[in-house]
């Protein structure tokens, strides 16, 4: 295998293993995540750039920013990237690492291209990148290793990853079954079904309904390496119902009552027109249908998402809340990882996995689908409607 199957990686990643078990001097992280607008000023220029190359105009995109408006225009998430930047760098003092931190978004200030540039400005070349996402799809991982050959990569050859002092960009493992990660998520839901219990609910009287971001049906059978065989719905399906299997399974281990409790995968914040299939079954409609199934509390575990954001609060905290009190049911929405400790800590595990060379066989992972692939396998969290674009991070093309 040549230098040339993964673009812009680093010495030991260039192999193109699934594991990189060679330690690795990185001398920067790069905290990439989504980005949101921070006042009403913002709202439709951030649209535009999430958007980009769609043709939408902006008479369409203000209906669609009816969530940010109601806000004052503020997405939460960048505030959480602060606070989640601060926890990190703490982290990563304690640990004695010496590795500073840059934070680059894909749609808003602070820029990823700004972060990167930022970086090799003050000598560093050799950055691991860690996305603010856990799940295999192609907004959630491959659009984030589109970003960094981008930013690495030039028409003329003079990129920041090109020339004779080129920069490299590799990122961790996908954590969707890392301990850290799971873990807010099982302490969340042993608190909801709990205090239910000792209040006298019947346990047959309860639903857990894990939700997560909805994707284009098209998209999810992409999700993972080509032709991994996770059947329909690829990785991203298949991770999600792993992570629930976990926490159920630990749930029933810790309550016997939990037996009688059952649950269900849903999806929340569709955005494509309604010509094109996306996953279902929407969370509003599950939740309209349970009085008939004879329940009568709902706990809704936003298993998909890393902090508090846009699609927690609106869609959950907000309409999904709204859809249990229509339907006369008691309602409870868990927490996500936001900085929880055993998050930053599991975070700043992966980083030290990579510096070490961590065998596979040694690194943490709650289902049977992990550890996930240091370096993405052939055809990754392909996406056939926007084409072929080069990615960092995994074997091209």
């Amino acid at each position: 295998m040549t230098t040339a199957d993964v673009p812009f990686a680093s010495a030991a990643a260039r192999s193109g293993e699934p594991f990189i078990e060679t330690p690795t001097a990185y001398d920067a992280i790069l905290l990439a995540s989504f980005g949101g607008p921070e006042g009403q000023e913002d709202v439709i220029p951030f649209l535009r750039n999430v958007t980009r190359g769609r043709g939408i105009p902006d008479e369409r995109l203000e209906l669609v920013s009816t969530h940010y408006r109601s806000f004052g225009g503020v997405s939460p998430i960048n505030a959480q990237n602060r606070v989640l930047l601060e926890a990190l760098e703490a982290e990563i003092a304690r640990r004695g690492l010496n590795l500073p931190v840059y934070w680059g978004n894909r749609n808003w200030h602070p820029m990823m291209d700004d972060a990167v540039t930022r970086a090799y400005a003050d000598g560093h070349r050799t950055i691991l990148a860690l996305a603010t996402s856990a799940y295999s799809s192609y907004s959630s991982d491959r659009q984030y290793r589109e970003d960094f050959a981008r930013v690495l990569g030039s028409a003329d050859g003079t990129g920041l990853g090109e020339g004779d002092d080129p920069m490299t960009i590799d990122k961790v493992r996908l954590f969707f079954d890392h301990p850290g990660f799971v873990e807010p998520f099982y302490e969340g839901i042993r608190d909801a079904i709990s205090g239910w219990l000792a209040a006298g609910r019947p346990a047959r009287e309860i639903r857990i309904l894990f939700s997560t971001h909805s994707v284009p049906m098209a998209d999810a059978a992409k999700s993972g390496p080509r032709d991994g065989g996770f059947g329909e719905g690829g990785a991203y399906v298949a991770q999600h119902r792993a992570v629930a299997e976990h926490l159920i399974a630990r749930l029933r281990d810790e309550f016997a009552a939990a037996s009688d409790i059952d649950w269900s995968l849903v999806f929340q914040s569709r955005s494509g027109p309604p010509s094109q299939p996306w996953l279902e079954p929407d969370i509003n409609d599950v939740i309209a249908e349970l009085p008939g199934e004879g329940i009568t509390a709902v706990a809704v575990v936003p298993l998909g998402f890393v902090s508090d954001h846009m699609e927690v609060l609106w869609d959950l905290d907000n309409e999904a809340k709204q859809s249990a009190a229509d339907a006369g049911l008691a309602f409870v929405r868990t927490r996500t990882p936001g900085v929880h400790p055993a998050f930053v800590s599991g975070l700043v595990d992966l980083i030290e996995e990579r510096l070490n060379g961590t065998p596979a066989a040694e690194r943490p992972h709650v289902t049977a689908l992990g550890p996930w692939y240091d370096v993405s396998r052939p055809g990754s969290d392909e996406n056939d409607r926007l084409g072929f674009r080069p990615a960092a991070a995994g074997i091209a093309p």
